[in-house]
Parts: C-alpha cells; sequence; structure tokens
C-alpha cells in the first residue's frame, strides 16, 4: 500500500478525517466519524505506513496516543502556525482535515514537540494547581467584597477570613450566607492546594526530575513549586539547543519588525507557554527582591528602561538564560551566596516533611543536594540557628 497522509480535525463529538498521497490526490474523502467509533475506525483504516496530523488542542495526547498506535507516525501540529499558512476564505471542518493531510504530505506541518507521559502529567498537576489556586483568590475577593460594599474595614491579614470574625460582622443575613459560603470554599481549596503540593514535593525526588531540582532551587527566587513549574513547561532542556530558543518558547523574546531600511524592536512576542513566561516573571521580583546582584541589574535596567516592570521581565529573560546554561552544563550559579543555597536546600526538605518521609533529617536532606552541586558547607545558619552538615 502506498504511502496515505492522513490529517484529523478533532471536535468534541466527532473527528474529520481526510488523506492524500505524495503527489497530493485526495486518496481518502473527507470522513465524519464519532468520537465513539474512532478507534474501531483507526484499527480497520489506518497502517503503518500511514503518516497522520492532528492539531494541538485540549484532549490532542488521548489522540495522539491512539493514531500512534496504528499509524506509523503521527505529528502534533502548531494550530496558530497551521492558520497561518493554510488560512482559506472558506474553512469547514472537512477543508481543515484535507489542509492538514495536504501540509503533511509537503512535509510543512508546524510542529510543537509531544511530551512524554512523565511530562504530561507533571503539566497536569501543575495546571491543577493553579485552577486551585485561582478559585481560591476569587473566594477571597468575593469576602472582601462583602466588606467593601458595607463599608467595614476589616482585620489586616489572615484574620479576615476567620469564621469567628464573621460571627461579629453586622451586615444583611444573606451576606453572611454568602460570606460563610466563601469561607467554607477558602477552606476546601487551601486543603486541596495542599494536597497538590505535596504530591508536587513528592516528585521533585522522583525521576527524571530529582537530578535537575537542585540546579533550579540554588537560584534566587526560584523555590520548589516554582522549579516543578519550570521543569513541566521545558520538559527536556536538550530540545532548545541554544538560550535563544527557550527565551522564545517562552515568549519573553522581544519584538522585531526588520524591512528594507527600517528595524525597530517592541515588547516582547508573548508567544509560548504561558506559564512559564508568568512563573519567570513572579521568579524574577523574588531575585529582585532577595538577591542584592539581581537587585543592582534591576535597578540599572529600571534606569535604562525608564520602567520598573520592562526591568524585570528583562530580568526575567536573563534568569532564564541562566536557567538553560544551568540545566544544559549542570552548572552551578557563579554568583550564588553558599548560606543561601544551603537555606533553600532545607526548605526544600522541611517542604510536608519531604526529609523525614526519607528518613532523613532536614540538615542531611539538605547535604546530600548540596553534594549533587558539588558546594561544600560545614554549616548552614537560617534565622538564629545554625544547622551542622555531616561531610
Amino acid at each position: 500500500m502506498s504511502k496515505r497522509f492522513f490529517g484529523f480535525d478533532v471536535h468534541k463529538y466527532h473527528i474529520f478525517a481526510a488523506a492524500v498521497d505524495r503527489d497530493q490526490n485526495v486518496v481518502f474523502k473527507p470522513r465524519k466519524i464519532h468520537v465513539a467509533d474512532f478507534e474501531d475506525w483507526a484499527i480497520k483504516n489506518l497502517s503503518q505506513s500511514d503518516e497522520a496530523v492532528i492539531e494541538a488542542m485540549t484532549g490532542t495526547w488521548i489522540t495522539y496516543d491512539l493514531l500512534a498506535k496504528h499509524a506509523g507516525r503521527v505529528v502534533v501540529a502548531h494550530p496558530y502556525h497551521v492558520k497561518l499558512i493554510a488560512a482559506s476564505f472558506v474553512k469547514t471542518d472537512k477543508r481543515d482535515a484535507l489542509a492538514l493531510a495536504r501540509l503533511l504530505a509537503a512535509n510543512i506541518v508546524p510542529e510543537v514537540w509531544v511530551p512524554p507521559q512523565h511530562v504530561r502529567e507533571l503539566r497536569s498537576l501543575i495546571y491543577h494547581r493553579n485552577i486551585l489556586v485561582r478559585k481560591r483568590a476569587a473566594a477571597k475577593n468575593r469576602v472582601r467584597g462583602i466588606l467593601q460594599r458595607y463599608r467595614i474595614i476589616g482585620p489586616a491579614g489572615m484574620a479576615v477570613f476567620d469564621p469567628a470574625y464573621w460571627e461579629e460582622v453586622k451586615v444583611p443575613p444573606i451576606e453572611k450566607l454568602r460570606a460563610q459560603h466563601a469561607l467554607e470554599d477558602i477552606e476546601m481549596l487551601t486543603r486541596q492546594i495542599s494536597e497538590t503540593e505535596e504530591a508536587l514535593t513528592r516528585a521533585s525526588i522522583a525521576e527524571p526530575w530529582v537530578d535537575d531540582v537542585p540546579f533550579l532551587v540554588q537560584l534566587p527566587g526560584i523555590q520548589l513549586i516554582t522549579a516543578m513549574t519550570i521543569l513541566s513547561a521545558i520538559g527536556e532542556i536538550g530540545r532548545f539547543p541554544t538560550a535563544k530558543k527557550l527565551v522564545g518558547y517562552a515568549g519573553l523574546g522581544a519584538r522585531v519588525y526588520s524591512s528594507g531600511l527600517t528595524y525597530r524592536t517592541g515588547g516582547i512576542t508573548k508567544q509560548g507557554r504561558r506559564e512559564l513566561r508568568g512563573t519567570m516573571i513572579e521568579a524574577a521580583w523574588n531575585a529582585i527582591k532577595y538577591s542584592p546582584e539581581w537587585r543592582a541589574r534591576h535597578e540599572h535596567l529600571a534606569k535604562t528602561t525608564g520602567s520598573r516592570q520592562k526591568a524585570a521581565v528583562a530580568i526575567a529573560r536573563k534568569l532564564l538564560v541562566t536557567i538553560w546554561h544551568i540545566l544544559s552544563k549542570r552548572e552551578v550559579d557563579r554568583n550564588a551566596n553558599h548560606n543561601t543555597v544551603g537555606k533553600s536546600m532545607l526548605i526544600w526538605g522541611w517542604k510536608h516533611g519531604l526529609a523525614v518521609s526519607q528518613g532523613l533529617k532536614p540538615a542531611e536532606f539538605a547535604a546530600q543536594q548540596l553534594d549533587k552541586l558539588g558546594i561544600q558547607l560545614e554549616k548552614i545558619q537560617y534565622c538564629s540557628r545554625v544547622y551542622h552538615l555531616q561531610t
């Protein structure tokens, strides 16, 4: 059987399939297949000589895994870039499936990386935590909103979310009910976030992440959850041949317009993994707050750009370049304060009793992680306490 190139336009309840040969002749006319029947259809109609392409979307990997069992090669296409290449004034599902097939046959599909199962699972866990955090923030805003509407100045900090405080607040009964439900949501979501972070903590000492996490946690502004988020987005550092590629993947590269004698740059592209970009900007602000080195860079850039926000984005980009070098070359941060790195390792060991769960004291856990970095410390000073390390 001659090679066929299948394009699949995937929807919630059905999938459109079409195929062409190397000469772009239609060898399988566009056909609508119900999702429930798709696996049986794939078994009967696909062979190892066929190639297939689908666009990246919600639920992509389930379809990808199914197709990979029955087709010789499966490609996942970047939907935005496909749209730029195959834009049409007439858009139908049949045309979309056929357009994908033709791009595959012409070998011009803008591919995206297919993450292995362990990366998919980590991304799913990070995504789940982010949803929970947003829901909790929304519940907290509902509580504060009730006080604001009635011109009530509540206590500072977390005390405003204490049910005991709300027993004394003078608002209509319906508002008290709303506040009670919001407080219950906050309590439930806080527990769920803690459970999710515990799962992330356990993943940090499991293969294949255990060797990478210490190299990220050593950096100022990066703690365990941040490190796991970065690793989930990157997946495998080896797929980025240069730091510039990684910066572009995060959407932190500058926009460029170059035509004739005109050349200008703009803001960042924001094209890439949103959670990596947001995490790096958050890490940059933390690094600026806690690291004299990064704070000095930020102050210099703020004067140059005239904006503290733009300077922080530039720091995020520089920090991501540092991460590329550290993960690619297994380097220790040259500007790191070893005692500060030691404290970061202690915090990692304390999180959800991680060190104890491994039969270690936090100081022993920290010593093991420092050894991976080639850092030798006799002791770690944390606040007023000194932790002695066995060497």
